[in-house]
């Protein structure tokens, strides 16, 4: 938690906060207000249109995130960013919840509108969406704003599923902690930049099909089922849990699957 620097010693969170992760939720769902108003202001259909596009989207997709947020805090006990890293000495959530991990990526890519979830900005649809009417020092703000939610979403996906700062020789070497954690949010943004140049765009309508009928459900199961487990074995953490999460992913993953081939899987009717 800090290192000396000087014969000082010095924190490395900015605040330490017991409510973190319920802090983090609300803060982001404050974005939606941005993009509406933008887009409204704008007096422009197509601006209109993306930002009506864009709150649906991140509302949509804000439920199953929630969800995979409460993934470590329930195996962590804890909504403290800090006690959550610290809980994954030895054993990262990954391990525990490859799936939990692949749901939070999805609905923070649907969060942040990048690719394949950037409809609000459809080029062949909506010019430049609720970007349209802006230029100089506003669209800087607005493209700032979304690249800098990227390496926040990327942060919290470090330090709820990859050990935060931990690794190897942290505890003899506290420097190494924030190196290891810039290593974990670079590999997460090349990660999301990488899907942006290699999957097409949804459409929209198949986009919000899979947000509500296939994300969420398969993320509330996700979240019961691993309950279950922490209430049946109290004691067990770590390595422990290994085997019991294992069967839960492994349960969630056919579950997926299936609300796959059910919800977008059929022919729909096109106007």
């Amino acid at each position: 938690e800090t290192v000396t620097i000087f014969g000082r010693q010095v924190s490395l969170a900015l605040a330490n906060i017991n409510v973190g992760v319920l802090y983090i939720m609300a803060v982001a769902s404050i974005a939606v207000y941005g993009i509406v108003l933008a887009g409204w202001s704008s007096n422009n259909k197509y601006a209109m249109m993306g930002g009506l596009r864009a709150s649906a989207q991140m509302i949509s997709y804000e439920l199953a995130l929630g969800l995979a947020f409460a993934l470590p805090v329930l195996m962590a006990g804890s909504m403290n960013l800090l006690e959550i890293v610290q809980a994954q000495q030895g054993f990262w959530y990954i391990l525990l919840q490859p799936v939990g991990f692949v749901i939070f990526i999805i609905a923070s890519l649907a969060e942040v509108n990048r690719s394949p979830f950037d409809m609000p900005e459809a080029e062949q649809e909506l010019t430049a969406g609720y970007h349209t009417e802006y230029s100089g020092m506003k669209f800087a703000l607005f493209y700032m704003g979304e690249y800098i939610k990227m390496i926040a979403v990327s942060a919290f996906a470090a330090s709820f599923f990859l050990g935060g700062y931990s690794g190897p020789g942290v505890e003899s070497h506290p420097w190494l902690g924030p190196l290891y954690l810039l290593l974990k949010i670079v590999a997460v943004l090349f990660w999301m930049i990488w899907m942006r140049a290699t999957l097409p765009r949804f459409r929209y309508d198949r986009l919000m099909a899979f947000g509500w009928k296939v994300l969420f459900p398969v993320a509330l199961a996700d979240v019961l089922l691993t309950a279950v487990v922490l209430v049946l074995m109290p004691q067990a953490a770590g390595a422990a849990l290994f085997l019991p999460l294992l069967v839960v992913n492994a349960v969630v993953f056919v579950l997926a699957l299936a609300l796959l081939s059910m919800g977008l899987g059929g022919k729909q009717n096109v106007a």
